[in-house]
């Protein structure tokens, strides 16, 4: 990220003031008076747009205990530029029709783990942190299989940082995953104790009786930060940020309400404490997760290249439409407090079609051996076996078979991002317009190959539908039918 023209001042503490924007909002606080209480483990775009703004206005609000100490995976640009800022950061939001922006300036430490690992040590044994977050993506929760390697791991990190407090008689700290998980809070507390077992048996009983892995859902479409978006954000609010962050007007947190220390006061500034927070994560990763993964394919291979374009393709978007409101909301529990399945629809519908941000479809396509099986195939599972209509949720399963082999419907290259994209491509090629080579793949599809319905839908739409744009569109508007009852009612917008 280079540096901002000469006419524009360069993001500081003391230059908070010298912006001629009145579009740019700044921190109503005295950011000297902030005391750290937060350890973020995973600074990237979603943190700074989600976790650290409701920690931002809670400093508006006068909470000045809650501030937040950041700490890097492995990359040091951020680290450049959040120093060079005094840790200060643009968040703007985009809407369809106008955009605000506002500095961040709840984040009080930025730290670089490869490089600052004793600090955070210390920062993490400090008494006044009391909630350590994590948005280390599903990946991180992989523990490496030598234990000798536990400490390079994220939970060897709090598993130290445990250590050390037991010792001294100090209290634990909550964990927080805030990652994309189906069960982070599981995951999160099975990576700790794992580490904490093989280490030491005493240790791993305190923290047994004594820490809350409390979960949460998260959700704030934020693309990646292009250098495009500095400029205009350099432009339009006037603030020389190297980093600023891009996202949408939309946020929601959803939080167990489980916490060994103290709860910061995030329902203050629209976080939900609730009892059980399973059924909004499963609404969420259901409707958007897995309304994004048919998106991204169904988009890419019809020639979009971001949501906005797709959704603005009425083929396209007519078939995420029936997709959300016939196949997948039928399957959701329909009385979840605070959740009205035919809103958030809506609101899901809305907020990709957002032409102010136009996440990239090939951001959607990554990963889709991990994210097929958390977020689309469940549905066309549950629909399987309530003998619901599956039509589009098997047609977007096929789509991703015929993304995975590597090109599209005039033969361009696909950069299929994935850990396994040889297994699967070679699968995907070998199979043709037969899908039993990926479906063997179990651990990725599990018992799909055994739903024959199912599986005769995809077998046709790999063999009839992706042979032009013309074919994949009539293949869009109307795809081969997979047995099942009709679904309820629709639940959002038209067809």
């Amino acid at each position: 990220m280079s540096d901002p023209p000469p006419d524009v001042p360069a993001l500081s503490d003391h230059t908070l003031g010298a912006s001629r924007s009145d579009r740019l909002a700044t921190p109503g606080y005295n950011r000297a008076r902030l005391e750290p209480a937060v350890v973020h483990l995973g600074v990237g775009g979603f943190h700074r747009a989600h976790q650290e703004v409701y920690f931002d206005q809670l400093a508006e609000l006068g909470f000045s205990q809650w501030g937040v100490i950041g700490v890097g995976m492995r990359r040091p640009q951020m680290r450049q530029v959040l120093d060079a800022q005094d840790n200060l950061f643009t968040v703007v939001q985009r809407g369809a029709d106008d955009s605000t922006a506002k500095i961040i300036g709840s984040m009080v430490e930025y730290l670089l783990l490869t490089e600052d690992r004793e600090t955070v040590e210390a920062r993490l044994a400090d008494p006044r942190i009391r909630l350590v977050t994590l948005t280390i993506t599903a990946d991180g929760y992989t523990l490496p299989g030598d234990p000798e390697q536990d400490r390079d791991s994220v939970f060897g990190l709090i598993v130290d940082a445990f250590d050390r407090r037991r010792r001294a008689r100090r209290a634990p700290f909550t964990v927080l995953s805030c990652d994309n998980l189906p069960d982070s809070a599981a995951a999160t507390r099975e990576g700790v104790m794992t580490v904490a077992r093989r280490r030491d048996r005493a240790l791993a009983r305190w923290i047994e009786e004594r820490v809350a892995f409390p979960g949460s859902m998260v959700d704030r479409i934020t693309p990646v930060t292009t250098p495009d978006d500095r400029d205009v954000v350099e432009e339009d609010f006037l603030v020389g940020d190297r980093w600023p962050v891009i996202t949408e007007p939309f946020t929601q947190w959803v939080i167990e309400d489980d916490f060994c220390n103290d709860r910061p006061p995030l329902d203050r500034v629209g976080a939900l404490f609730v009892n059980d927070v399973a059924p909004y994560k499963l609404i969420k990763s259901r409707l958007l997760n897995g309304a994004h993964c048919a998106l991204g394919y169904t988009g890419w291979l019809a020639g979009h290249r971001t949501t906005y374009q797709a959704m603005a393709d009425p083929v396209v978007a007519g078939f995420v439409r029936r997709l959300m409101r016939e196949e997948i909301t039928p399957l959701l529990p329909a009385d979840v407090p605070g959740m009205d399945l035919g809103a958030y629809c809506d609101t899901v519908l809305e907020r990709l079609s957002n032409p102010g941000i136009g996440d990239q479809l090939a951001r959607l396509c990554r990963r889709g051996s991990t994210k097929m099986p958390d977020y689309l195939l469940p549905s066309l599972h549950a629909a399987h076996a309530h003998g619901r209509s599956r039509a589009r949720l098997a047609f977007a399963v096929a789509a991703w078979l015929r993304y995975l082999r590597g090109v599209d419907l005039e033969g361009r290259p696909i950069d299929v991002q994935d850990a396994r994209a040889q297994e699967l491509r070679e699968a995907a090629l070998r199979g043709g317009g037969d899908p039993s080579p990926l479906l063997a793949i179990t651990d990725v599809f599990g018992d799909l190959a055994d739903d024959i319905e199912s599986v005769t839908a995809i077998r046709r739409s790999l063999t009839d539908a992706f042979g032009s744009y013309e074919s994949l569109r009539s293949a869009l508007a109307s795809p081969p039918r997979a047995a099942g009852r009709p679904g309820r009612l629709p639940m959002c917008g038209d067809s």
